[in-house]
């Protein structure tokens, strides 16, 4: 069997790909484990100029797989470390020097909308479905969502999508903004080498200092805020709600919340 992700190198762009397509590209500690693992090789690279992060399938990444175990068996520490340790792989590409292009090949859902937002700029296909339906599952968002989109869409409208758990297609996540472009998916990723082609044409030196600048011009402290999350999203994970919305997920019926 291939590796869950893999990491490759074109030319002066690096290529992290997620490639579990069968559970479309979910949140297992094996995939999580494996993408900790080509963050590290694309941060080792000092020949790449641009990073291009994308999946197999009709999926991005669907977020957290609830078929399996949230997070670790066997880790005794606290719920909200195991919670943002869960996160911490795909959070590793906030240390990438370069600029970070996702192409978003397919859904990007919960913890998969959380990767995507942590890249750059995002390219994404138009029939594909794009947000946090924490609140849907009876959870708390995770992964510095919370923090990353009312700066990237404004407030209001990070309000209206994370308190009502709304999934958007391509076409309206680009009007959002949360897409720099959506385009069908068969021309996702051409469309994303092409950005990033032109990332990479630009002075080496100059567009890692231009990142560093844009970051601390927005006091990027997305791992504090994660972080911070963890919290939440380990107490709500203990309550009869999130028993429930996981449930009515797996079995493809509307939950019934009882706030308890």
């Amino acid at each position: 069997m291939t590796a869950p992700v893999r990491y490759e190198q074109k030319d002066t762009i690096g290529i992290i790909t997620l490639d579990r397509p069968d559970n479309r590209n979910s949140m297992t500690p094996e995939l999580l484990d494996a993408f900790a693992h080509a963050s590290a090789a694309a941060r080792a690279d000092a020949d790449i100029r641009c990073l291009v992060v994308t999946g197999t399938g009709t999926s991005f990444s669907s977020g957290a797989d609830f078929k399996s175990t949230l997070q670790r068996e066997g880790d005794r520490r606290a719920p909200h470390e195991r919670s943002f340790a869960m996160y911490e792989p795909f959070l590793s590409l906030l240390d990438v020097p370069v600029p970070v292009v996702g192409a978003l090949n397919g859904h990007a859902v919960g913890g998969g909308f959380g990767l995507a937002l942590v890249c750059d700029l995002r390219i994404g296909a138009i029939d594909a479905k794009y947000g946090a339906n924490f609140v849907k599952l009876g959870l708390a968002p995770g992964m510095a969502i919370s923090y990353l989109l009312p700066r990237l869409i404004g407030l209001a409208r990070a309000n209206e999508l994370l308190f009502t758990g709304r999934l958007v297609d391509g076409r309206e996540a680009e009007t959002l903004g949360i897409l720099n472009r959506a385009v069908p998916a068969t021309e996702v990723l051409r469309e994303a080498m092409g950005l990033a082609a032109s990332i990479a044409a630009a002075a080496p030196l100059a567009v890692r200092a231009t990142k560093r600048a844009i970051q601390r011009g927005l006091e990027l402290h997305a791992r504090d805020a994660a972080r911070l999350e963890a919290f939440a999203q380990a107490e709500s994970l203990t309550t009869d709600d999130a028993r429930e919305g996981i449930a009515a997920l797996l079995a493809k019926r509307p939950p019934v919340f009882t706030g308890h």
